[in-house]
């Protein structure tokens, strides 16, 4: 409610980190994913004026019909039905009005309490704010970029454009820009509506499978992926018998390498190979503080035979991945954003398919893969391609070899060349001698004004009151307090 209260930029905070089990508590989790995008419609709007404001054109020598209601209203747009003169029904995507400021300063204010956590709160560095925020507004900038959701759906149709069982919607780029998106309506139905598709003798446990094969495509074979697979955003259109995702503002992609990267983990996993998944891991991590490498195996050894004493069958992706981000937390690796996203896809794409089928397992759609990937690795294709690429590095290296090496001896010559030592512990140290300095002022400080207090009472020295000094009592109050100041902190710090 709080979230709610303070607006769309929190909402969407609570949305990404709602999922976010390796930092917050069961409790608090359950209320945040009751956190939705059904919000109240803008009052007085007009949509065909908005149209006809960004776009630069008369909506009625285009749209023979645009809806005033709008079919659905989320914190950061909202959504209106039209139809075009040649008959065909679209929907517009509208941005609220200041939004991107909005969010902008929002984003700012986030920053600067992260900031302050991570410098003043030992257990807030431990969860990492500045990179859960920097990660939310990679996140949220691209949602708000309707040019880059044009361009992710043109890439997303093209990927799929030899797959007939995939629908991707028509994009009209015409009628679309930075703010607004008009793109094709979609009569169809929602997987989550179980009994429409039952009564339509629509099979929906091969929705499910149907489903999550084309989404484990996404990810293994094109690394572009839909990042918010819920049931709102995946219909079925029975008349096509095909299966269409909607909504491509939030979309995920994965660099070659880093799709290889992960590859390798996934065979890792399946072969139970933990000493491979750290070394994967380190690989594809952006930063790794891992405090004793021993505990990390231990952990993932843990994790691997808890599933090896599970069938196949009763095997939870979901919860397999949460203890998995648990592990990767603890152990302080920090995984980049992409990553975050696949796991929380791959969680809501799970429960997607449970709820079609109830004794669905997204670990045996996976196995196809695992044998497709171990079939290439082996191909005397990817040998050869690797052997090239090794051989122009070789060569490359070869090639820059001398200019490096004279490069090197030029900045010695003249006095240049800079060595950089770092002395781990240093800072720590820095900080305790800091410490202990600043104490020792006072304590001396401390001294001087006890002895100087001391000589002006024995002295007797006015003004008075009730016989004691003024100056010599003021002395030894601002002593006491000064010496009570010390202790605090030396009780604070657990160190005496």
């Amino acid at each position: 409610m709080v979230l709610e209260e303070l607006g769309p930029s929190y909402v969407k905070m609570g949305q990404v980190i709602s999922n976010r089990e390796d930092m917050l508590p069961l409790e608090l989790l359950k209320e945040l994913v009751k956190l939705q995008d059904n919000v109240k419609p803008l009052e007085n709007f007009d949509v065909a004026k908005k149209i006809k404001e960004e776009l630069a054109l008369d909506s009625n020598e285009c749209f023979s019909y645009i809806s005033p209601t709008p079919l659905a209203a989320a914190s950061l747009a909202q959504v209106h039905k039209a139809q075009l003169l040649t008959g065909e029904w679209v929907i517009f995507k509208i941005q609220r009005p200041d939004i991107k400021e909005t969010i902008a300063s929002d984003i700012s204010i986030m920053k600067d309490v992260a900031s302050a956590l991570e410098k003043y709160s030992s257990q807030a560095q431990q969860l990492q704010p500045m990179q859960l925020i920097a990660s939310f507004e990679k996140s949220i900038t691209e949602e708000l970029s309707y040019t880059q959701e044009l361009n992710n759906m043109l890439r997303f149709s093209k990927n799929f454009e030899n797959n007939d069982i995939i629908y991707v919607p028509k994009a009209y780029k015409a009628f679309s820009n930075d703010h607004i998106i008009c793109m094709e309506y979609i009569d169809g139905i929602k997987v989550s509506e179980i009994k429409k598709l039952q009564a339509l003798n629509i099979d929906t446990k091969a929705v499910a499978t149907l489903g999550v094969n084309l989404y484990l495509e996404q990810i293994l074979d094109f690394g572009f992926f839909h990042a918010d697979p819920h049931p709102g955003n995946i219909f079925v259109l029975p008349e096509q018998e095909r299966i269409c995702f909607i909504d491509y503002g939030m979309m995920g992609s994965i660099m070659p390498k880093d799709k290889e990267a992960l590859e390798d983990l996934l065979l890792a996993f399946f072969k139970k190979d933990v000493k491979k998944i750290i070394v994967v891991l380190k690989k594809i991590a952006i930063r790794t503080d891992i405090p004793d490498e021993k505990t990390l195996e231990y952990d993932l050894n843990e994790l691997l035979e808890g599933i090896s004493n599970i069938a196949i069958q009763h095997i939870k992706l979901g919860a397999t991945l949460s203890q998995f981000k648990n592990i990767l937390f603890n152990n302080k690796i920090a995984i980049p954003h992409y990553l975050y996203m696949l796991i929380r896809a791959l969680v809501i794409i799970e429960g997607v398919g449970l709820k079609l089928n109830p004794d669905f397992n997204i670990t045996e759609n996976l196995e196809p893969y695992m044998t497709t990937i171990i079939r290439k690795r082996l191909s005397l294709k990817r040998f050869v391609k690797k052997s090239i690429a090794r051989a122009e590095d070789y060569t490359n290296l070869i090639d820059t070899l001398p200019e490096d090496i004279n490069d090197i001896i030029s900045k010695i010559k003249n006095g240049k060349l800079v060595i950089v030592h770092e002395h781990k512990g240093l800072n720590e140290f820095k900080d305790t001698l800091k410490t202990a300095i600043n104490r020792m002022v006072f304590a001396i400080i401390i001294a001087a004004l006890s002895i100087g207090s001391s000589i002006l009472v024995i002295a007797d020295m006015p003004p008075k009151v009730n016989g004691i000094p003024i100056l010599g009592a003021l002395g030894f109050l601002i002593s006491a307090l000064l010496g009570f100041a010390i202790l605090i902190s030396i009780f604070k710090n657990r160190n005496l």
